[in-house]
């Protein structure tokens, strides 16, 4: 899609949502209907797609990016349900075509597919006039998927439940992130599975009465109210960070290379298997994405600062 296709479009809206890091993702015990309660820290940060919603018989989705050979262009694609959604909840048809510019890594454990829903929803609303609340808007993003409804609300935030039950956090500076984009994807229910198992064959058990409920960590919710990025490297947490480098052994040398190049913290990013790496400023995180693309460790290497806002109309016409 070129800039022809939007002046020369029946009208159109475009919505830029973020990715996310998990810089504490705390997993308790897997409960008997199959999920697992999470403390979940959130940070939305500056790697964007762009979803635009056209008028058309649909729904109808098309992509383009650098992973855009992977996202999904039938059913399965989250922005298509989420476009169903809303215009069932409104009684409409979901005539609409969805053209999503990815830039946030697919399967990587950054959220794209629930920002790619979260902006489906806010275009196609302001698309179609419906004019739905936020609160309905963020009922349905926790219907569509655990991430789904941070996508739209950007900034700080713990996630509570499944990672759904939202409440914003202060933060009190910007921090500068490196992201390592591995090769292929990582699947969310194997690396919980594989976590579990972790567990179970440390003797702990993997179950809610044997996994403690999880919590925020205070030091690291300081840390983001005041703008510390030493000590926000101190208390970064991922209960999935062992499951992640189980299934996929690689990513263990990728952690150490990006601490190598200097680094203060490193983690995998939620499920994986992007890895985080969070520097002290944006020349440091300069340097270390230039040691990691020369590496040979990842696929590419990505600078990006959070917070960042949330999903956000930028175009309409």
């Amino acid at each position: 899609m070129n800039d022809a296709d939007l002046v020369n479009g029946a009208g159109y809206v475009t919505v830029r949502v973020p990715a996310k890091v998990n810089v504490q993702l705390s997993v308790g015990g897997l409960r008997p209907d199959g999920f697992h309660g999470l403390a979940n820290v959130f940070l939305a940060v500056g790697l964007y797609d762009e979803v635009t919603a056209f008028p058309a018989d649909g729904p109808q989705v098309t992509a383009e990016g650098a992973d855009a050979s992977q996202v999904p262009l039938d059913e399965s694609n989250l922005a298509v349900r989420a476009a169903r959604l809303l215009a069932s909840r409104h009684g409409r048809a979901p005539d609409v075509r969805l053209h999503i510019a990815k830039d946030i890594p697919v399967a990587g454990g950054m959220a794209g597919g629930s920002a790619d829903a979260a902006g489906a929803l806010l275009a196609c609303d302001a698309l179609w006039g419906t004019d739905t609340s936020r609160d309905e808007l963020l009922a349905m993003c926790a219907e569509l998927g655990s991430d789904v409804p941070f996508s739209l609300v950007g900034g700080a935030a713990l996630g509570r439940g499944r990672g759904e039950l939202l409440t914003p956090l202060e933060t009190g500076g910007a921090f500068h992130w490196v992201f390592a984009v591995a090769d292929g994807g990582l699947s969310t229910p194997a690396v919980y599975r594989e976590c579990d198992r972790l567990r179970e064959a440390g003797g702990g058990g993997a179950t809610v009465e044997a996994v403690p409920e999880p919590e925020a960590s205070r030091a690291l919710l300081e840390a983001l109210r005041g703008g510390d990025a030493r000590a926000l490297a101190e208390a970064l947490s991922n209960d999935l960070q062992a499951a992640a480098v189980s299934l996929r052994p690689s990513l263990a040398d990728t952690l150490k290379a990006g601490e190598a190049a200097g680094a203060l913290a490193a983690l995998v990013s939620g499920s994986g298997p992007t890895c985080a790496f969070l520097t002290e400023d944006a020349a440091s995180a300069e340097a270390v994405a230039a040691t990691l693309r020369a590496s040979g460790h990842c696929r590419t290497a990505r600078t990006a600062t959070g917070p960042a806002p949330g999903a956000t109309v930028v175009r309409q016409g």
